[in-house]
């Protein structure tokens, strides 16, 4: 090192420069214009022990992969797991975990589980996003509904959900019981269209008593826009447990009930235009058998 100072013999006058230099902020190339020292060692020797400034310390790009990637290593995850998941490349992996112990090698039998296990989960995620665009693409044809469409699909939708009067028992009501916060949602717009006010609604939860009770009485009166309070009493329904039930979780909150109240009339409508659906099908089948 003595040999190569030998052309800065007053070394010491330059470390003193350098230094005072580098905490002025100046980088090392601009140390090495403002000194004329195009030697790095030197260049390295004279601000030996005097931290970069602040601005010289660029972030670093992947530090958060490399991170992942450690983590994943210690896991026990390959390089080609662990480069198929972040997308980096093996050559960047090895040089971020190569201190790391080396995870045990897995059978054969093992290896092949884990590459079926993520070509099916490859496999859902493609079905998932087939179905995303299915159901977009289906809906972007709906457009709005005219109040004819409106009308029928109300019909289709309380015929096949809400109760129905029986020869051997009379009950003209108009009842509707779903879980469905979208078929609710268009269920009032059914009724609506068809001049039922609020004031003739009444509204009550079913629910299972091991679910949270409170909560589903607010959300079903958050949906359809009243107090909870104007609820009539829920409705609690006992736990079999020999029964394994799968609605279960936090998006369980049971079914409401809408009652049309003095609903007699609207009910023989209802029977009325789902009848002459009915009979427009088979007229228009008939035809067709014709042609």
């Amino acid at each position: 090192m003595e040999h190569s100072r030998g052309k800065y013999a007053d070394f010491e006058g330059l470390r003193e420069r350098a230094l005072a230099l580098r905490r002025e902020g100046y980088s090392l190339r601009r140390i090495r214009d403002e000194l004329k020292v195009f030697n790095n060692d030197i260049l390295n020797q004279l601000v030996k022990g005097e931290p970069p400034p602040e601005w010289t310390k660029r972030p670093r790009a992947k530090d958060d992969l490399r991170a992942r990637a450690r983590e994943l290593r210690l896991q026990g995850w390959t390089y080609d797991r662990i480069q198929a998941e972040l997308g980096c490349s093996k050559g960047s992996i090895s040089l971020w975990v190569r201190d790391l112990p080396k995870p045990e090698r897995r059978d054969s039998v093992e290896q092949a589980k884990l590459a079926a296990q993520k070509r099916w989960e490859h496999e859902l995620a493609v079905r998932d996003e087939e179905r995303r665009r299915t159901k977009e693409a289906a809906a972007a044809t709906v457009g709005g509904l005219s109040e004819r469409e409106l009308l029928l699909a109300g019909v289709s939708l309380y015929w096949a959900e809400g109760t129905k009067d029986k020869p051997y028992a009379r009950r003209e009501s108009v009842t509707f019981v779903n879980s469905d916060p979208g078929v609710i949602r268009l269920y009032l717009a059914w009724l609506a269209l068809l001049g039922i006010g609020h004031e003739r609604l009444q509204y009550r939860v079913m629910i299972h008593m091991t679910a949270d009770v409170e909560g589903a009485e607010r959300y079903w009166a958050d949906l359809v826009g009243v107090d909870a309070a104007v609820f009539q009493r829920t409705t609690i329904k006992k736990h079999n447990p020999r029964t394994v039930r799968k609605n279960v979780g936090e998006d369980y909150r049971g079914c409401l009930v809408v009652r049309v109240s003095q609903g007699a009339e609207l009910y023989r409508r209802i029977e009325g235009w789902w009848s002459g659906m009915v009979d427009s099908v088979g007229r228009d089948h008939a035809a067709s058998l014709l042609r």
